[in-house]
């Protein structure tokens, strides 16, 4: 019978520990690399799936998240100098061209770009979260790129642009297909916090999104705000 609730006991905390243990396909912030595709002024003109001021607030969370848990990011652009111009400065403010490698690129699939690509696989992660402009070209390259090569591969949708609603659509569809896991700029940050009690997070990621999560940060505020009463 004493075996028998000893049995019974271990089975249960096994159980129990085991429901406490988060997926694997959870993001943290040290299984996953993320990559800043493309930023740039002359990308977002043609941009039209949703505004650029929402377009700007969730490269801002993203590229903010990136910060506050020191994920490893490679930044990279296209033809910087000759055609597409400078960097969000949401991405900028962030990561400082002065203090950046930012990878300048003639390639669309940055996957093919020699220096892209050694940046990328080089931080030794085999999962990759990609964030850019334009959707169906410059995300979609590498991302089923990086799938053939065996690599996990997250697209943050609402932080990724392009030149029609359909095209962007059709994009995230295809790379659904192909195995990409779509997630949102706020749904990444949040992954990252996972949890409320990790204070030494905490206030530098309710403080970005008051800045950039919209009516979420509205209500963050508000809610600061009214305790102190």
């Amino acid at each position: 019978m004493k075996k028998l609730i000893l049995l019974s006991v271990s089975l249960i905390t096994s159980l129990y520990g085991f429901a406490q243990k988060p997926s694997p396909q959870l993001l943290n912030p040290t299984n996953h690399t993320l990559v800043l595709i493309d930023y740039q002024s002359q990308m977002a003109f043609a941009v039209k799936n949703q505004s650029i001021e929402v377009l700007r607030n969730n490269a801002a969370l993203t590229a903010g998240a990136s910060k506050i848990f020191n994920i490893p990011t490679v930044v990279t652009t296209v033809a910087a100098k000759s055609f597409s111009g400078p960097m969000f400065p949401e991405i900028s403010s962030f990561y400082p061209i002065a203090s950046t490698t930012v990878i300048d690129r003639t390639t669309m699939n940055c996957w093919e770009d020699l220096n892209a690509h050694k940046a990328i696989t080089g931080k030794g992660k085999k999962i990759l979260v990609l964030g850019g402009l334009w959707t169906s070209v410059c995300i979609v390259g590498p991302a089923l790129s990086a799938i053939n090569e065996g690599y996990t591969v997250y697209v943050i949708t609402d932080a990724s642009g392009d030149v029609s609603t359909e095209a962007h659509d059709q994009a995230v569809t295809r790379m659904v297909k192909a195995g990409v896991q779509p997630i949102t700029s706020l749904q990444y940050l949040l992954e990252l916090q996972r949890d409320w009690a990790r204070s030494e997070t905490y206030n530098a990621t309710t403080d970005l999104i008051k800045q950039y999560g919209g009516a979420y940060g509205i209500g963050i505020q508000y809610a600061k705000e009214m305790i102190k009463h």
